[in-house]
């Protein structure tokens, strides 16, 4: 691998107009170290905030006018206002200025004391003849975290596979394992992966995080004979046939090893779908389809409109004809009418799927589970889905989120996401922000928040550069945390911030200030300023979820055999010789069982790496994790049953199969869902949770 070669940094006068836009001009990869950014970074980032930075007398101008700009404003386009604290951008205010503010349900007042959480429209008047309007965001001073622990289910919901599933896990599956896992386990919590709306394709991104939209769900998770009109289709021959078929793929999942095929499973669905279209809504299910398409509005025609126009012309609408380019353009519009049997249906499958999703949130509270279905929240959606096309304003054009280099990837990361501007943001309030999250809360007991740290700073990379030629941006993270823990508190749910890996001094603090509860997984839980060593349970921190592993990273099993080297090695992917690898992760493993052990947490192993004590380590992972004073603790599902495969397999493509595995066992034999809730293996390690 070749380092990085040297870049030419910003000029003085750049790096002066790049900070009053949020722009670095440079970031620290580690405490001790600051790296410039490049000044094509810098000028192409200020260029996608539509600021010309090209030449010195353009730069020059444009730090100018920005320097006046920001002198004669009275308010920022946003202003947050914390319940109970004062607010710095209403403080600095001249004396004798006059307030007027409009109130979400429609009242005015002349002052801001007392008035209700919301968003609120804020205008101005100075004594010196200047006015100004902002949008008031108004919010609790943080948001309740549970005040009992409680432990919960982390999984991949399509590889969660029942005797009733069509190839792939389901929303009706989920509403069964939050039933049986409330009921039976005492369990707190079940968390899923993104279930946002894909970018349909040939074949489709497999991946849960590089969605078409995050603000609307995708129909492939429909338990299809959960829709009320399925037993009213009156072509059965053609219902049983897909049933049949539906058969067919799952038996090839569960029966013959084969992937699961996301596509194969949409094609079936999507027909049987059609069918059940065809029959007429009674009254009241019509008038609830009436007010979802009410309640939802623009956002949800425009998305419908995107996927009937996909089905015309293909996914990538950057390639469509010029003027269907435009959400809001002439042919659009004529495009939507000639299409709006299409709109129609897509905008039926959203309604269909929020139904169950609510439906399968009230299951696991009515099974008795404190928080219930946790959903996750991606960070960003993919360059060519519905999204990014309605709601092209919002985005940097040009741009990427990404990492930047450091010492775990020298060459950076790009994830191929384009990043929301945060001016556009702030201008309007975080309108699309805000309803975003209005929309998942609504089925949601709480909410995962991916690369949390992005409502901070984000890595931006413009587009045909490498990410090590990239620089970070800053949103304005109070209005961010603002609005966050008002919809949150609305709905009363809680937040979980995934805030892993490099995190920007004073995040997690500011977080914890709001009660977004962190995450923290055992490997990587040092005393990293000390001597590095295991951190005790004791000095864990309370406010956040505890698990033994996630998604992106070994199961437990694979980790203590070291079978995820193995793997690697396979694939090609391992930077040193076998032997070292191996090496260093025996150590590891070696120094948490030392850990484990001292503290009289493992129990019953034997001489050899057999199942049962590989069974017992892992019960001592989470007697650890019980030790912790941690709110909340997850439990990888796979876990239970000795899965050795991760469910992803960073910095691979297609090498492995990511996103596609159903959950197994040791042996590497498909487990349904009815086999998880008969496994020993499975309740011995529930029972380690719930005696404690």
């Amino acid at each position: 691998m070749t380092a990085p070669g040297p870049v030419e940094p910003p000029s003085e006068e750049l790096t002066r107009l790049a900070e009053l836009h949020g722009v670095a001009a440079s970031y620290s990869p580690s405490p001790d170290r600051t790296v410039a950014a490049s000044a094509t970074a810098v000028t192409l980032t200020l260029a996608a905030l539509g600021v010309d930075a090209g030449t010195e007398a353009s730069v020059r101008a444009a730090l100018a006018a920005r320097e006046r700009e920001l002198a004669e404003r009275l308010l920022p386009p946003t202003v947050v206002l914390w319940s109970g604290a004062p607010s710095p951008a209403l403080d600095a205010l001249p004396p004798g200025t006059r307030l007027s503010v409009e109130t979400e349900e429609g009242e005015t007042r002349t002052s801001v004391e007392g008035l209700p959480p919301g968003v609120h429209r804020l205008s101005v008047a100075a004594p010196d003849g200047r006015t100004a309007a902002a949008h008031l965001v108004v919010a609790p001073s943080r948001l309740p975290t549970p005040t009992t622990r409680s432990y919960g289910l982390l999984v991949q919901l399509y590889s969660l596979l029942s005797r009733r599933s069509w190839g792939m896990g389901d929303l009706g599956d989920l509403a069964e394992l939050s039933d049986w896992a409330g009921r039976a386990l005492g369990a707190g919590f079940v968390q899923v992966n993104p279930l946002h709306a894909a970018v349909p394709g040939a074949p489709t991104d497999p991946s849960p995080y590089r969605p078409s939209s995050r603000r609307f769900p995708d129909p492939v998770h429909l338990r299809v004979e959960d829709v009320p009109e399925y037993a009213y289709v009156t072509e059965r021959e053609k219902l049983r046939t897909l049933l049949e078929r539906a058969d067919r793929l799952r038996a090839s999942v569960l029966e013959k090893d084969a992937l699961i095929d996301r596509d194969a499973v949409w094609e079936l669905k999507r027909e049987a779908l059609e069918l059940v279209r065809e029959v007429p809504l009674g009254p009241g299910r019509r008038a609830a389809y009436a007010d979802f398409l009410a309640r939802e509005g623009e956002a949800l025609e425009d998305h419908a409109t995107w996927y009937a126009l996909a089905e015309v012309h293909g996914p990538d609408w950057r390639s469509w004809p010029a003027g269907l380019r435009d959400p809001r353009s002439a042919e659009t519009a004529r495009a939507r009418g000639e299409l709006m049997d299409r709109v129609d249906f897509h905008c039926r499958l959203a309604w269909l799927t929020d139904s169950q999703l609510t439906a399968a949130q009230r299951t696991a509270r009515d099974a008795g589970m404190a928080v219930g279905v946790v959903h996750d929240l991606a960070v960003g959606v993919h360059p060519e889905g519905a999204d990014a096309w309605a709601q092209q304003e919002y985005f940097a054009a040009g741009m990427s989120v990404g990492a930047p280099p450091d010492a775990f990837n020298a060459r950076g990361q790009d994830w191929g996401l384009p990043p929301w501007r945060p001016d556009r943001l702030a201008e309007s309030g975080y309108e699309p922000y805000r309803r975003l999250l209005r929309a998942l809360f609504r089925y949601a007991g709480a909410l995962r928040i991916d690369h949390v740290m992005g409502l901070f700073r984000l890595w931006w990379v413009p587009q045909g550069h490498p990410p090590t030629e990239g620089t970070y941006v800053r949103y304005d993270a109070e209005a961010m945390l603002a609005v966050l823990v008002l919809e949150a508190s609305r709905a009363g749910s809680v937040v979980i911030g995934e805030d892993l890996g490099t995190v920007e001094p004073g995040v997690r603090e500011k977080l914890r200030e709001r009660g977004v509860l962190g995450t923290s997984v055992l490997w990587f839980e040092r005393d990293w300023e000390g001597d590095g060593r295991p951190l005790p349970p004791e000095d864990w921190r309370a406010d956040c979820l505890a698990t033994a592993t996630t998604h992106d990273l070994p199961s437990t099993a694979a980790r203590l055999t070291g079978e995820h080297v193995e793997l690697r090695d396979r694939l090609g992917l391992l930077t040193r010789p076998l032997a070292e690898e191996r090496a260093e992760a025996a150590a590891d493993t070696g120094e948490w069982l030392a850990v484990l052990t001292r503290l009289g947490l493992l129990h019953g192993t034997g001489g050899g790496h057999g199942a049962s004590e590989e069974e017992a380590e892992i019960q001592a992972v989470h007697r650890f994790l019980l030790r912790t004073p941690s709110r909340l603790l997850g439990v990888w599902l796979p876990d239970t049953v000795g899965d050795r495969r991760p469910q992803n397999l960073p910095g691979t493509w297609d090498q492995y199969p990511n996103w596609r595995l159903p959950i197994a066992d040791a042996q590497g034999r498909p487990v349904t869902l009815e086999e998880l809730a008969g496994s020993a293996r499975l309740h011995a390690l529930i029972d380690v949770l719930r005696t404690g």
